[in-house]
């Protein structure tokens, strides 16, 4: 037996969770933290859904031009608007990318953020901004950019069409795979992550056999938190600085993303991270864990094309050579631009993943 010997970071963060809550807490929250001039986030496709949320708040303005990925400029209006209006905090109502813009707001203003997700992409639960400026994504961690506050309410995400809860539900499993590599990776992340893993293949097959299934719906979340919350500790694997690349670069539809890397990453890691792949084997209840996680996306009617999201293929050198740049340099094994470039052309053609063996 080894003696144990690590780091861990814990976040201060407030959570809510249940069916209605967003509707019946909300006001009770924002007052606790003494906000009376509440700036709203949301797209304008949740603009009916954020208006009704903050019904019974001291909302001063709304901003409703969130796009993804957090373009630079999307963040310097919203910031602006934030000080034009005295704002002394942010509601965010949405998925990733609302939540995203909210925490580019607090980045450069320190304002407190609310966040009342809409989908299970797990920006809420985590430290973690990212900018796109021109075709480049950067990410960075900063405590000030964490909401205070999070408000899991279940029936918000039943009008999420089953396609896209089955991708931003992947996107959350990747948060867990990929935590279990990741640079600050330990025994208490791993714990999390299994178990994220675990509430989430279950949840997202209910989802699938029933959309309005709150049970499966709540499990989502509960699971989304779980992967986030990880990932906050564990930081970016080699699965995110990929995502990141491919979305940044070229604005692909972000879960989705996710959802068609990540089987090529667990089949490109698994054999040079026994014990992770083994955890992720387990939580899906298989023999083995890209057999498990495949099991699962042929239950899901997975996305598993780059193609099919708009990625050209004679972007796939480009995106070899960022990639390589920016992969982390203790991924499992070394992440070479031959192995980089074998793994995005399967990915683009939507292609069985390859396992790489160690000496590949």
């Amino acid at each position: 037996m080894t003696a144990l010997e690590f780091r861990h970071q814990t976040y201060a963060q407030r959570l809510v969770f249940g069916a209605g809550t967003a509707r019946s807490a909300l006001p009770d929250e924002v007052r606790t933290l003494g906000a009376t001039r509440v700036l709203v986030v949301s797209t304008e496709a949740e603009a009916d859904l954020a208006d009704s949320l903050a019904a019974d708040l001291p909302v001063v303005a709304h901003f409703r031009g969130v796009r993804p990925h957090v373009p630079v400029e999307v963040a310097e209006e919203a910031r602006r608007l934030a000080a034009d209006v005295d704002a002394d905090l942010v509601l965010s109502v949405g998925g990733g990318s609302t939540t995203g813009l909210a925490k580019a707001v607090a980045l450069t203003t320190g304002l407190p953020v609310v966040a009342v997700p809409t989908t299970y992409a797990g920006s809420e639960a985590t430290p973690v901004w990212g900018l796109t400026e021109g075709r480049t994504k950067t990410t960075g961690t900063d405590p000030v950019v964490l909401p205070r506050v999070v408000v899991y309410d279940p029936d918000l995400s039943v009008t999420l069409p089953v396609d896209l809860a089955v991708a931003s539900g992947l996107n959350a499993l990747a948060h867990c795979v990929d935590s279990l590599w990741a640079p600050r990776t330990n025994p208490v992340l791993a714990v999390t992550a299994t178990e994220g893993v675990r509430a989430l293949a279950p949840a997202l097959r209910g989802v699938v056999a029933d959309g309005d299934d709150l049970t499966a719906r709540g499990g989502c979340l509960y699971g989304a938190y779980l992967a986030a919350a990880t990932f906050a500790g564990a930081g970016s694997g080699l699965h995110h600085k990929i995502c990141h690349v491919l979305g940044g670069t070229w604005d692909l539809p972000h879960a989705q993303t996710h959802a068609v890397v990540l089987p090529h990453v667990l089949a490109f890691n698994a054999e040079a991270a026994p014990d992770a792949a083994a955890r992720v084997a387990d939580a899906l209840d298989a023999g083995d864990a890209l057999t498990g996680l495949l099991d699962l996306y042929a239950d899901l009617g997975a996305p598993r094309s780059l193609r099919d999201l708009g990625l050209p293929e004679d972007a796939l050198d480009e995106a070899t050579a960022r990639v390589v740049e920016a992969a982390p340099a203790d991924n499992p094994r070394p992440v070479t631009p031959a192995a980089v470039r074998r793994l995005l052309q399967r990915a683009w053609a939507g292609e069985h993943p390859l396992t790489e063996r160690n000496d590949a």
